[in-house]
């Protein structure tokens, strides 16, 4: 198996790739659009809210968790997670630096 050669790119490349990684499942996308649709912390009713099981919620959750853009508190037996929103705006800081790059082509490629 490769290695992967990340010290040859920039850490703000690595970051981007990474978090790429991470929204890049589906799950993942509508965990997080459901945290901010109910503009609250969130618990035990993503499971019947994405019709997963609990196992693979919990996994996406820990992925999410892990790249900071999720954070949780344990209150009794439930765990509640919210968007951690000093994350939030980072990450949409640089995928706004990254996509509102000038791609004018000067001429047919």
């Amino acid at each position: 198996m490769g290695v992967t050669k990340t010290d040859i790119y920039t850490e703000e490349q690595n970051k981007l790739a990474s978090l790429l990684k991470v929204l890049g499942h589906p799950a993942r996308i509508a965990i997080l659009q459901h945290i901010i649709n109910q503009k609250a912390c969130i618990g035990n009713d993503l499971v019947e809210e994405l019709g997963l099981a609990q196992a693979t919620i919990s996994q996406h959750l820990k992925e999410l968790k892990n790249i900071g853009i999720i954070k949780g508190s344990i209150e009794g037996k439930s765990v509640c997670y919210c968007i951690n929103e000093t994350t939030w705006k980072q990450f949409q800081n640089e995928f706004n630096l990254f996509f509102n790059q000038d791609v004018t082509i000067k001429q047919c490629c």
